[in-house]
């Protein structure tokens, strides 16, 4: 079972809403444990001031030391006192600002949000407001602004329940019922599980990792391990700290949700895949090729391309002659890769990717009627598949189809059929990046592998890579997370 307990410090503090069973006293809390063993306690902290060795910020001390999830934790009030940590953290979002804020007025101007629960009464503000929650997980926050040329953030403070006026008490007590319903909702009735996994779908992604069968298939083989795999969404973020592990099935990149996740759950100590390093090191194509080329693995050759050198641009048709794939670092899917035949489409080109990218890579084109993938789970070798070119393109993905993006045919073999070269290629490709679960892009023209690209995130869709294993593919991948979990319980590093 799980038991939500509200803590204010002074008994008057809740006076303005309906009285509760879940709120205590600051010195209740305190000074007795609230909670059994076999239920999880979830304690949001209303206290007037977390100041350092006060009484709020005891409270999120010794919650925690009692194994309570409390928000705000320590951590977060420690980092609410940084500035420069949070100045740091928020870089990003200051650039935001200017599409939100007027840019007329004095030099100086100031201007502040309420946060509760990550939600503001200021819709254009509201993604903003999300993400600092986010960071800094505090019931509530006042966010303030400054203008010295530019919009920024000036200060993150959290706010005493106190402070508030009618209106505000309104829109806090409206956050606190929507956010604890969705986060600590009673649990169905249902079978106890040794350990749970959050799984990270996103049901209206056009391209996901797996398909609808394929994530039934994972839950499935969890259930036979004792491990229950619960889908959640970018907007369970603060569940995250419930789980024991991460399964990601969301197309990840490091400037989304899905790194945020990742590295969420690396810091609370579960069991993740993607972890967040598997994520850096995979979606750069330009850090994955000098990767490659450090350790002295086959790759296409292949030049990058600066914005700003027009000379090199020029250069590279001498260096890998025509054609050449120009590709964007961070494309997915064949997103953001163009062939180009000649000197005018190459400089089309450029000009249109570098719209995105400060370095572009340039590469020989190699052509071939099929690419390998090579799955490989904590260094071995899951499974093989053969993926076709499409139809009349030279790309498994053809974004430039009708309707939706088109792809090619398939083959999915037992590893011990497929050409042990490329297999040998394949995991000595994955063997800097992590242990977890990677997808390997070859080509091989003759007997010559060579490496495309590492998906830290691959494609296991039902009836493609499943074709030959079937449901002992999920299983493994289950059993892999069983491993880990098991590992970590018992204090056993891998």
């Amino acid at each position: 079972m799980s038991r939500l307990v509200i803590v204010v410090e002074k008994a008057s503090d809740w006076g303005s809403y309906y009285p509760s069973v879940d709120v205590v006293t600051a010195m209740d809390y305190l000074r007795e444990p609230i909670g059994g063993d076999d239920e999880r306690t979830q304690v949001i902290n209303l206290c007037r001031s977390y100041k350092y060795l006060g009484t709020g910020y005891y409270v999120s001390l010794l919650g925690e030391a009692r194994g309570h999830k409390v928000m705000p934790s320590v951590r977060t009030v420690n980092d609410l006192r940084r500035r420069s940590l949070y100045g740091l953290d928020i870089e990003d979002l200051n650039q935001k600002l200017t599409h939100f804020l007027p840019a007329g007025g004095r030099d100086t101007t100031d201007f502040g949000i309420l946060v509760y629960f990550g939600e503001t009464a200021y819709p254009a503000l509201q993604d903003l407001a999300r993400q600092v929650f986010e960071l800094f997980p505090c019931p509530l926050l006042r966010i303030e602004f400054e203008r010295d040329r530019v919009w920024q953030v000036s200060s993150i403070k959290p706010v005493g329940l106190h402070t508030l006026d009618d209106a505000q008490e309104d829109a806090f007590a409206e956050a606190l019922d929507r956010f604890s319903k969705k986060l600590w909702r009673k649990p169905k009735a249902r079978k106890r599980y040794r350990y749970d996994i959050a799984m990270l779908v996103d049901p209206n992604e056009a391209m996901p990792p797996s398909n609808k069968k394929a994530l039934k298939s994972f839950i499935n083989a969890g259930k036979e391990l004792g491990i229950e795999v619960d889908p959640i969404g970018k907007n369970d973020y603060q569940r995250l700290a419930e789980y024991d592990g991460l399964f990601i099935r969301e197309t990840t990149a490091s400037d989304n949700h899905t790194y945020r996740f990742a590295h969420r759950a690396e810091k609370e100590g579960m069991v993740v895949m993607d972890d967040p390093s598997s994520i850096l090191r995979c979606t750069n194509k330009i850090y994955l090729n000098d990767l490659m080329v450090s350790r002295k693995l086959a790759v296409p050759n292949t030049e990058i391309l600066y914005r700003d050198n027009a000379k090199g641009i020029k250069d590279v048709a001498a260096k890998l002659g025509f054609p050449i794939v120009l590709k964007i670092p961070d494309g997915s899917f064949s997103r953001g890769v163009v062939k180009v035949e000649n000197d005018a489409q190459l400089e089309k080109a450029t000009s249109e990717l570098f719209q995105h990218s400060a370095l572009l890579l340039a590469q020989e084109f190699v052509y071939t009627e099929f690419d390998w993938r090579i799955g490989v789970l904590n260094h071995e070798a899951l499974y093989a598949c053969k993926y076709y070119m499409s139809r009349g393109h030279w790309q498994i993905y053809n974004h430039g189809a009708k309707g939706t993006a088109k792809s090619g045919g398939f083959e999915t073999i037992p590893v011990r059929d497929a050409p042990a070269e490329v297999v040998k290629l394949a995991l000595k490709a994955t063997q800097p990046i992590g242990d977890g679960l990677y997808g390997v892009d070859l080509k091989q023209v003759g007997d010559k592998p060579v490496v495309i690209e590492v998906n830290d995130n691959p494609s296991i869709d039902a009836g493609v890579e499943d074709a030959y294993l079937g449901d002992d593919l999920y299983l493994r991948i289950m059993q892999e997370f069983m491993r880990r979990l098991e590992r970590k319980r018992l204090g056993i590093a891998d």
